[in-house]
């Protein structure tokens, strides 16, 4: 379970990650269409309510997937990484 890919994640972390997009991206379209078609507006705050959640619980878990890699390459002296991994995540603290 704890093998990293190439890219950094965690196959299994992978997987739930990109359904959780897929999900999300779902999301989206359908409050596409709920402007499109002038749905009220109580409704389509309550949906960019529930995005704006699954947002937030993926970028989560992307950063629970993250931080384990960031750490085994730190401590084999690779301070570049811990150093990207610190500003993407004050970034993404920022924007939640």
């Amino acid at each position: 379970m704890f093998n990293n890919t190439p890219g950094g994640y965690i196959m299994i972390d992978r997987k739930k990650i990109m359904g959780r997009l897929l999900r999300i991206e779902g999301q989206i379209r359908g409050l596409q269409r709920m402007v499109q078609s002038e749905a009220p507006c109580v409704d389509v705050l309550v949906q960019v309510s529930a995005v704006t959640s699954a947002m937030k619980k993926t970028g989560n878990a992307i950063i629970q997937a993250r931080l384990q890699e960031c750490i085994a390459e730190s401590s084999q002296g690779s301070d570049q990484a811990l150093d990207d991994f610190q500003k993407a995540l004050s970034r993404y603290i920022d924007l939640a």
